[in-house]
């Protein structure tokens, strides 16, 4: 299933994409007083009773929104945690010339980095050194503690496009990232939120265009680290929550990859689509 999230006026309101469109959860259940979650928190949090529920809505002669008529929220929009990978394709830690790690790199985003798909991004006054990062986004769906490897992927709830836009001037001020990394609207995410049972992780095609280029092409099974190890390795750490994100890291093509004299960052007016294989597009210009 396909889920997201969109506006009406000041409100977020849940909808379920299918073949047609969009279709407002609120507003269809309501015509069949039917009592189904509303809100994505909601959702997740019911698991599998929630799927059931909106998949039984689905099927009801309901209003359709055309997809071009929405106007997209971020698909996960409280997050208690985003907890990003750094050099977790082989292509890219050759390209950045930084050892292969051996166990998950993790930094985090805020929330403030929170943005939807085709949500303009402003670009920070002081910073010039922008980049992208396509990115595979792990949605948890429960409470997660030391889960094993084995065990990982069922606390996973389900997976969205991400890109994990870095200010590379301001993370590499010192040795921590955060700064680069969480500037505002530097995370968007979506368009939708696709459930885990839809989607094989170790094999899709993932990609970003800058302005109609190629500049990344690659696929998941190039990962270092897999979504269960990812999972299980923060688990380790830290509960996750459900509802927390988890960007897993980018393939080599990012801008910070080129010879110094070949760079040329984002700027003003760019347009970045971010496409993995089953989960969509994400669209975002600059500002």
């Amino acid at each position: 299933m396909k889920i997201v999230n969109f506006k009406l006026g000041e409100q977020i309101r849940l909808g379920i994409k299918i073949e047609q469109g969009i279709i407002d959860v609120e507003q269809s259940a309501a015509a069949y007083s039917l009592e189904v979650p509303t809100i994505i928190e909601d959702v997740i949090a019911g698991g599998e009773k929630s799927l059931v529920q909106l998949a039984e809505l689905a099927k009801k002669e309901v209003e359709i929104i055309p997809e071009e008529k929405i106007v997209y929220a971020p698909c996960v929009t409280n997050p208690e945690k985003i907890v990003c990978v750094g050099l977790n394709y082989m292509s890219h830690g050759a390209e950045c010339k930084m050892d292969i790690p051996t166990s998950p790199v993790l930094f985090s985003k805020f929330n403030n980095a929170l943005a939807a798909h085709n949500q303009i991004i402003p670009l920070p006054k002081h910073a010039e050194k922008f980049d992208y990062e396509a990115e595979l986004v792990i949605v948890i769906g429960k409470e997660a503690v030391n889960v094993s490897k084995e065990d990982a992927l069922s606390y996973v709830f389900g997976y969205t496009v991400g890109n994990d836009l870095s200010a590379r001037d301001l993370q590499f001020i010192n040795g921590q990232w955060l700064l680069g990394k969480t500037c505002d609207y530097f995370g968007p995410i979506g368009p939708y939120l696709v459930t885990a049972d839809e989607v094989d992780t170790t094999n899709l095609d993932i990609r970003c265009e800058v302005n109609g280029v190629v500049r990344q092409s690659a696929n998941t099974s190039d990962m270092i680290f897999d979504c269960a190890t990812i999972v299980s390795y923060v688990s380790q750490y830290m509960t996750l929550k459900p509802g927390d994100i988890i960007f897993s890291g980018t393939p080599s093509g990012v801008i910070l990859g080129y010879p110094e004299d070949k760079q040329q960052w984002l700027k003003s007016g760019d347009k970045i689509i971010v496409s993995i294989e089953k989960l969509g597009s994400l669209v975002n210009m600059l500002e």
